[in-house]
């Protein structure tokens, strides 16, 4: 494992020049000391933050599709008061390294991989999984693989739970994942022109515009003739977009082994108060499941501190002596 020191992160670095209207409690939420370092997977060099103290609980945090562990790096500091907290890029995202393809079996490995290497199975309490949208397909993968042992609960943030005929009347005739795994990344003259192109999937505005910035100047990185995306193109040969799981989602959540919980935005297209229901009539009964009014799928972008509430809710109610 190569790690690197842990330092205050330099605000100069982490928002974008063009950053507007930014909170204080982001400001101060970022400046938060944090460990930058990678661990090894399957010989891939994975990306990860850390904060907290590691004598404390730990949690472990994996993000969506295209997207990078920087969407938790202004939600971990306010669980790091009590808990040891990692969030870690999936291979091919963000600043991790990248594969020749990524199954599932792989993305499974990385979670053990990444647990283990910052110690999380090394305390007595088993280290939780917060994961939003495609990172908790990730994650109910490798519980469902095995690793449920090792880890004492599984939180899953947003990831897509639609009726059949809602699932129908979303594609329509496209596919869940239409982008060609074979071309190149497009390389932009400039930030401004880069950034242009950023949209969330789904598309939605956010409540807190500064955080879309952040998350879109993070996106990107500067190459030779200009600004490109981060993302390896070849993660689009993935399994999480074969129909047959995408249609099966909510029983496989239900049949997902060890302790799990549901947060999901009140106002989200992929997993609102009619998904719960569904959840539980696909035998999610005592699945705790919160939803945060005013907030869509990118729910840390649009209720970041809601967001943080109920994540310790849930975190306090797994921790009472009677759970």
């Amino acid at each position: 494992m190569n790690t690197l020191v842990t330092a205050i992160p330099d605000l100069a670095n982490e928002l974008p020049p063009d950053a507007e209207a930014v909170p204080k409690w982001l400001e101060h939420a970022l400046q938060v000391p944090r460990e930058e370092g990678w661990v090894d997977s399957g010989g891939c060099a994975i990306h990860y933050f850390r904060w907290g103290d590691p004598k404390n609980p730990s949690l472990l945090l994996m993000h969506g599709f295209l997207a990078h562990a920087r969407c938790f790096a202004f939600i971990a500091p306010f669980l790091a008061e009590n808990y040891h907290v990692v969030a870690f890029d999936l291979s091919g995202m963000g600043d991790s390294g990248v594969r020749e393809c990524y199954p599932d079996a792989v993305r499974a490995a990385e979670v053990e991989d990444v647990a283990r290497a910052t110690g999380m199975f090394d305390h007595e309490v088993k280290p939780v999984v917060i994961a939003h949208s495609y990172g908790g397909h990730v994650a109910t993968t490798a519980m469902t693989a095995g690793s449920h042992s090792l880890f004492g609960g599984l939180i899953i943030c947003d990831l897509m739970v639609l009726r059949a005929e809602r699932l129908r009347a979303h594609f329509g005739k496209s596919k869940p994942l239409p982008s060609d795994p074979n071309r190149p990344n497009r390389i932009y003259p400039d930030y401004e022109t880069a950034k242009g192109r950023f949209v969330l999937s789904p598309k939605q505005v956010v409540n807190v515009p500064s955080l879309f910035d952040y998350m879109a100047y993070h996106s990107l990185r500067q190459v030779e003739g200009g600004w490109t995306w981060k993302f390896d193109p070849s993660v689009f040969q993935s399994d999480f977009g074969q129909e047959e799981r995408i249609f099966s989602q909510g029983n496989i959540i239900a049949a997902t082994p060890g302790r799990k919980a549901v947060i999901y935005g009140q106002n989200s297209v992929l997993f609102d108060d009619d998904s719960a229901e569904y959840l539980r009539e696909c035998g999610a009964v005592e699945v705790p499941m919160i939803s945060i009014p005013g907030a869509r799928h990118h729910l840390m972008l649009d209720e970041p501190i809601a967001f943080v509430s109920a994540l310790r809710a849930i975190l306090a109610l797994w921790a009472s002596p009677s759970s």
